[in-house]
This record gives C-alpha cells, structure tokens and sequence, in this order.
C-alpha cells in the first residue's frame, strides 16, 4: 500500500503525514513551490528527510497565475482563490499519484479550520472537481467526515484517524509535542499564502488590471520594493541593497533603471510607457528615498537600455536629469 501525502511543511501536513506513516503505510510526499508563498525556509523538504520519504517537487508556472487571475469559485478575503487552489493541487496530486502508483491520496486539511475551504460541503466540491470523489483522506478531520473509499477498503484503519475541528491550534500542538515534532520544524499559522495579505493583493489586482499576459517574473517582482502606478507605468523602488541587487536581476531589457548620484541612493525600476512625465516621476520616488534627504534638487542618473548592455554601448545610454523628491502626500497618490 502506498499513500501520496501533500505536504505543504505546515504543522497540519506534519501530523496527517505522521498519522499514515504510523499505520506501515508507505508514504510519497508532494509538495507544491507557488509564486505566492511568503515561506522561504523549505519546511516540506526538511519534514520528508526526518521522516526519510520521497518528496515529489511541483513548481506551478503560468497556469497557475490563468487560475488565481479568474478563479471558478471566486476569493477569500484578499485575492485568495482558495477553493480553485486546492483542487489545482487535488488535480497534479492525481496525476503524480498514478505515476510514483499511490493507491490513495491524503492531505492535512481540518474540517472548520478555515472558512472558505475547509467546511464539508467545500472538501466535497474539491473531491468532484479533481475527479477524486470519496478517495481522498484527512487524517486529522476522518472520523467527523463520511467514510472514504480507501477507509471502506480497509486499507486504512479509521479507529486510528482523528476528529480535529476547527480554527484553535491546540489540539495539534498537543499531538506535535507526543511525536516529539518541535515547534522549530514547522511555520506559524500566520505565515502561508500572499494572497491573503492586503498589501500583496492590491499589487497583483494591479498588476492584473494593466497586463494582459502575466509571467511568473512579474509576480516575483510584487515581492520586492515600494510600488507606484504612473498611468500605464509602473515605478518600483529598491528598499534595500538585497532588493536592489533583485531588482537588477529581474528587470527587463525594456525597463529604465534609476540612481541618485552621489548618494545612497535605491535603484528605482520604470517598467511600461516611458513618457517624459514617466521619467520624471520615477526620478523624483528614487531621490525621495535616497540618502539625499530633503535637498530641493538632486541629480538622477537613468539607463534606457533597449538591448544597449548587449551591444556594448550602454554608457552611451546613460541619461541624466535634475528633479526635487516628491513629498510624502504626492507618494501616498502614486502608491498601490
């Protein structure tokens, strides 16, 4: 018998996982790298080398993005598209359990612990979706919700699943403290998914609203500096070296690059039109934070590179102009 786990590295994975292990059920892991996560440490890779089991890694591309962009079943409190997120997993989980032949599938989820997702009748309409109707198991929730077939089979022992409801972690906690899981080897609940948090969200509906196609570096981006919206321009600015550096990587060969000369000064992106208006707004945001201060006028060095880095005349391309830093109710205005 072999079980595919989705293991997202969260304390509720962590147990569910632990639960069928400790049945003598063989256990593949599948963990999914979104463009979404605010998680850097890679929890699921550490949590299937303790419990020494396969770790299956799915990286979502663009598709991805077409479902958090027009989602079937709609948003959660932010841009959240938690329904149609969980059945895009439900769907690639099928299709990997039957390559690695996972007679079942299993997941962490809690009936109750999230209000969009994890209720009954949500769960079922997930199940339907992904064509994976009464076959996939929640260890944690299995004996509050309607017998599975893999339950019905035998090849799971129902007595020894749990009756977890909803949204207090105290129950979990208490299980991860008799499997000796430390709190070290898993996230707070407060970490997780981007789109539920406000500031992230406005970005991407941005980002949606002005871009026909988005790619997977347009998201990367939203995670990186202070964002502005000039028309159809879009300005962002560096908050730090690390973000500079980012910024750098990750620009386009169309985008203008922005500096304060002299001075500390963040790297400032302009991606879109490159009106004069345009120019002039992003180099007013770079000397409003750089180190210059207050000074009523600062020099800004810009790069209009299209392609000139690879043709090697990019000092030729450099452009310089003289601008005062917007104060701070004129930035409020541009801010997303």
């Amino acid at each position: 018998m072999k079980a595919l786990a989705l293991l997202s590295g969260g304390l509720d994975s962590i147990l569910a996982t632990k639960l069928v292990l400790d049945q003598g059920i063989e256990v593949v892991a599948v963990t999914f790298i979104l463009p979404v996560t605010a998680e850097k440490r890679d929890y699921a890779g550490e949590v299937a080398k303790k419990f020494g089991i396969p770790l299956v890694r799915v990286e979502s591309g663009e598709e991805y993005l077409d479902m958090v962009r027009n989602p079937k079943y709609g948003y959660g409190s932010g841009m959240n598209p938690c329904i149609d997120c969980h059945i895009y997993m439900l769907r690639e989980a099928k299709r990997i359990a039957k390559d690695v032949g996972a007679n079942l599938i299993f997941t962490g989820d809690v009936l109750g612990e999230r209000p969009m997702s994890q209720h009954r009748k949500a769960l079922e309409l997930e199940e339907k979706e992904a064509g994976l109707e009464k076959m996939v198991l929640r260890p944690l929730s299995a004996k509050l919700l309607p017998e599975t077939i893999p339950e019905q089979k035998g090849w799971v022992d129902r007595s020894k699943l749990l009756d977890i409801k909803g949204k207090s972690r105290k129950p979990q906690i208490a299980l991860a403290k008799k499997f000796g899981i430390l709190e070290e080897e898993y996230p707070t609940p407060s970490g997780g998914c981007l789109l539920t948090y406000r500031e992230f969200a406005s970005k991407l509906r941005d980002l949606f609203d002005h871009n026909e196609r988005v790619t997977m570096r347009d998201v990367r981006v939203l995670k990186i500096g202070r964002h502005f919206r000039f028309g159809s321009s879009k300005i962002i600015v560096g908050r730090n070296e690390a973000e500079n550096t980012l910024l750098l990587d990750l620009k386009n060969t169309e985008d203008y690059v922005f500096e304060v000369l002299g001075y500390g000064s963040p790297i400032t992106i302009l991606e879109g039109e490159k009106s004069k208006e345009a120019i002039e707004v992003a180099a007013k945001l770079t000397a409003r934070y750089s180190d210059a201060g207050a000074k009523e006028e600062v020099l800004v060095e810009y790069k209009p590179f299209h392609g000139a880095e690879l043709h090697g005349d990019q000092e030729q391309r450099k452009e310089r102009i003289v601008v005062s830093p917007l104060d701070e109710n004129e930035v409020a205005l541009l801010r997303i």
